[in-house]
């Protein structure tokens, strides 16, 4: 992951260097360890990563020896959520995952209906 890390650019306007570090790094609770925080935190990148569910008992077990638990942005935990159900419903759509289509305005086509409708029809 930290070769990752430090091959990473993001996108700036033409005049302005890129920046080399995101800002945050929003994962799920399988990356909760704390060799990924430490090492995210070295980089000076805010982790939003909640802890599992063992991590947790274990601090607690530990009592004031435990620490404090890792802070936790919970509206960017929301929106990484939409974004990862938005993909779900991508993946069921058979044209998508096996790129069924030859042409690529074609296939294009399919990605920016499949985008509009999972977002405008939720299923329940």
């Amino acid at each position: 992951m930290d070769a990752t890390i430090t091959r990473m650019r993001r996108a700036r306007p033409a005049r302005i260097r890129a920046r080399t570090r995101p800002e945050t790094v929003i994962a799920d609770r399988a990356y909760s360890a704390a060799a990924y925080r430490a090492m995210l935190h070295k980089h000076g990148i805010t982790v939003v990563i909640p802890q599992k569910s063992d991590q947790i008992a274990a601090r607690k077990r530990r009592g004031r020896e435990g620490g404090r638990p890792p802070g936790l942005d919970v509206e960017a935990c929301k929106g990484r959520n939409v974004a990862e159900r938005s993909f779900a419903l991508a993946r069921q759509w058979r044209a998508l995952a096996t790129r069924y289509d030859k042409l690529a305005i074609t296939y294009r086509a399919a990605v920016v209906l499949s985008a509009t409708t999972s977002t405008s029809f939720p299923r329940t």
